[in-house]
C-alpha cells in the first residue's frame, strides 16, 4: 500500500509558530525592559542633580561685594548616593567663574538644562540651573553647573538589563515546554483517530462515533461517508462474483453437455474431429472463467479474511470427495492420509480453494490410471497439506516462476490449464501466514506441492 504524499507536520509547524512567537515576545520585553531601565536611572540621576544644584544655589550669597558660595555636604552626598561617582561642578556669574572648575561649561538654554557629554575624557550627565539673587543693585543671574560620571548608573543599568535577559530566556525556555505541550495536546484526537482506524479489522467499517474536537468533524464526517461507499461497493463485488461465477459456468457446462450429445450421434471422422476441438474449447473457456473468478474472490476474501476454525483433515476429505468424480474419468485413484489432524485459523473458503486448485492441477496433469496422495501433517508448528501426482513434473527449471498470473510451464502444452491454480493457491497460503512450496518427486515422475498453515 502506497503512503500518502507527505508536506510538513502539522506538529512542527504548530511548534515553528508558537516558538517564533515566544521568541519575538521574550525579545520585545527584552528591549522594553531594558529601555525603561534606563529611562529610569537616567530620571533618578537627573532628580539627584536637580536636588543638588538646587541645594547648591541656596548657599550662593553676596557677602562683602562679593559673591560666596558655601558648598553643601549633603548636596554632595546626595551625588555620591549612586555609587562611587565623581562630581565636578562651577558657579558662574554674569562676571565669570565664582568657583568650580574653569573647564566645565554651563550648558546653553535658560531654565534647567540636562546634557550627556564628554568631560575630560569620560561620559558624564551635565546639569545647568540658573536662579536670580535680589541685590540692591538689581537681580543677578548665578547659575551653577555640575558633572557626574555615568559609572553606577551604567552598573545599575547593566545588572538590569541581565536581569531582563535572564527573564526573557526564562520566558522563551517556559513557552517553548508549554508548546511541545500545547503542540502534542492539539494533535493528540488526530493520533486517537489514527490508532482507532488503525486496530480496527479488515471487515469492521462501522462509522467513527468517538467525539472529536470541532475542527475535526468534517474530516470524520467525510471518513465515515467514504466507508459506508466503501461498504456498499464490497457487497456489490462479492454479490457479483458469486452471479458471475454462476451465470458463465451454468451456460458453459450446458453447451459442453450438448456438444457431447452431438460427438456421439456424428459419424464423419472430420465432423467428430471439430466436435472434439469445439469441446477443447469449451473446456478451456470454463476452466479460464472459473479460474479467473476464485482468483477475483480470492482477492476480495484475503482482504476481508473471516477468520474461523478449520478442521484441515474433514477439510482434505471434503475436497478429495468433491474432485474424486474428475479423477474417475481418468482412472486416477485419490488417497488421503491423515498422518495427523491439525486445525488453523482462517477462512475456510480460501484454503479448500487452494487445496482445489493443486489437486486440480494434480489431477489434470498426472498420467490416467495412476495415484493422486493428499497427505495431511503436523511439523514445527505449522500443518501441512501435501499434494503428490505421478505427472509430468515441473520443466528442468524448477517450479521458480510458475505462481505468476497466467506461468504455465513449457512442458504442458496441450493441456488445458489458465496458469492460476498456483497463484492462487500461493496467495491463499500467504494470506493466512504460510507459505506455499513445490518441487519434482526424487523419486520417480511427478511433483509435489505442499500448502502450509500456522496450527491454530
Amino acid at each position: 500500500m502506497s503512503a500518502a504524499p507527505v508536506q510538513g507536520s502539522i506538529r512542527r509547524r504548530l511548534l515553528v509558530q508558537l516558538l517564533g512567537g515566544a521568541m519575538l515576545l521574550a525579545v520585545a520585553l527584552f528591549i522594553i525592559v531594558q529601555s525603561l531601565a534606563r529611562q529610569l536611572a537616567q530620571d533618578s540621576q537627573d532628580n539627584i542633580l536637580t536636588a543638588a544644584a538646587s541645594a547648591m544655589l541656596d548657599t550662593v550669597a553676596m557677602q562683602d561685594g562679593a559673591l560666596q558660595v558655601d558648598l553643601p555636604y549633603a548636596a554632595f552626598s546626595m551625588l555620591s548616593s549612586l555609587g562611587n561617582e565623581r562630581v565636578f561642578y562651577a558657579v558662574h556669574a554674569p562676571s565669570g567663574l565664582v568657583t568650580g572648575y574653569q573647564d566645565l561649561v554651563p550648558i546653553a538654554g535658560t531654565g534647567t538644562r540636562f546634557d550627556t557629554r564628554a568631560f575630560r575624557g569620560e561620559d558624564m550627565r551635565l546639569i545647568t540651573a540658573t536662579r536670580m539673587l535680589a541685590l540692591e543693585q538689581g537681580p543677578l543671574p548665578v547659575t551653577v553647573t555640575l558633572a557626574q560620571t555615568r559609572d553606577g548608573l551604567s552598573r545599575t543599568v547593566d545588572q538590569i538589563v541581565a536581569m531582563a535577559a535572564a527573564l526573557g530566556t526564562g520566558f522563551f525556555l517556559s513557552v517553548a515546554v508549554l508548546a511541545g505541550l500545547a503542540a502534542r495536546t492539539s494533535i493528540g484526537p488526530i493520533l486517537r483517530l489514527t490508532e482507532s482506524v488503525e486496530r480496527r479489522g479488515p471487515q469492521d467499517l462501522r462509522p467513527v462515533t468517538a467525539p472529536v474536537p470541532a475542527e475535526m468533524a468534517p474530516l470524520v464526517g467525510a471518513l465515515n461517508t467514504f466507508m459506508d461507499r466503501l461498504k456498499i461497493s464490497l457487497q456489490r463485488s462479492e454479490e457479483f462474483i458469486a452471479d458471475a461465477a454462476h451465470r458463465v459456468r451454468t451456460p458453459l457446462a450446458t453447451v459442453r453437455t450438448q456438444a457431447e450429445i452431438t460427438l456421439r450421434r456424428v459419424e464423419k471422422e472430420e465432423n467428430r474431429a471439430s466436435v472434439r476441438e469445439m469441446i477443447r474449447a469449451i473446456d478451456e473457456s470454463s476452466r479460464a472463467a472459473g479460474q479467473l473468478l476464485d482468483h477475483a474472490m480470492v482477492t476480495f476474501r484475503t482482504d476481508h479474511l473471516e477468520p474461523e476454525t478449520i478442521d484441515l483433515g474433514a477439510l482434505c476429505e471434503d475436497t478429495v470427495e468433491r474432485l474424486r468424480p474428475m479423477a474417475d474419468l481418468r482412472d486416477i485413484d485419490l488417497r488421503v492420509t491423515l498422518c495427523a489432524r491439525p486445525t488453523t485459523s482462517g477462512d475456510r473458503i480460501l484454503v479448500q480453494s487452494a487445496l482445489r486448485n493443486v489437486l486440480d492441477n494434480a489431477i489434470k496433469y498426472s498420467q490416467p490410471e495412476s495415484e493422486v496422495d493428499v497427505t495431511l501433517r503436523a511439523r514445527s508448528g505449522m500443518a501441512a497439506l501435501e499434494v503428490r501426482d505421478r505427472g509430468i513434473g515441473f520443466p528442468a527449471g524448477g517450479p521458480e516462476g510458475l505462481t505468476g498470473r497466467f506461468v504455465r510451464g513449457a512442458n504442458v502444452e496441450g493441456v488445458v490449464g489458465s496458469g492460476l491454480g498456483l497463484t492462487i493457491a500461493e496467495e491463499v497460503a500467504r494470506a493466512h501466514g504460510g507459505h506455499l512450496s513445490a518441487q519434482n518427486n526424487e523419486e520417480g515422475p511427478g511433483a509435489c506441492v505442499t500448502l502450509c498453515f500456522p496450527s491454530a
